[in-house]
């Protein structure tokens, strides 16, 4: 199913979720072909928060899975990016908790 308009579309093999996701991919591949950035992960995935018990009932655990994650060369600093057309009351909920979270160990950037 689409959301936002967005267009499923494939590079290497690898689905993306929008074509400006899949051109930020080409970016960075490019960048670390340079030397710029190592490391490149695909669909990092943070828990936000743990699974817990209720008045008896499992609530389930809430997790961020980001765009992509990498080592910048030049900076020694850890960057978590998200490719962003639109941003949703979801999502802004989720950064905020993963910068709460995460905030000190990574470099957060939302890519237009």
């Amino acid at each position: 199913m689409q959301k936002y308009r967005n267009r499923k579309t494939v590079v290497n093999g690898i689905v993306f979720d929008s074509k400006r996701e899949s051109e930020r991919y080409l970016e960075l591949k490019l960048l670390e072909k340079a030397g710029h950035i190592k490391e490149l992960e695909l669909q990092p995935k943070f828990r936000l928060l743990e699974t817990f018990r209720y008045m008896g009932k499992v609530q389930r655990a809430i997790n961020y899975i980001a765009d992509f994650k990498y080592l910048d060369a030049d900076s020694d600093i850890i960057v978590v990016e998200d490719v962003k057309g639109m941003e949703t009351k979801e999502f802004k909920i989720k950064k905020k908790l993963f910068l709460s979270k995460y905030g000190h160990m990574y470099e957060f950037k939302l890519v237009k």
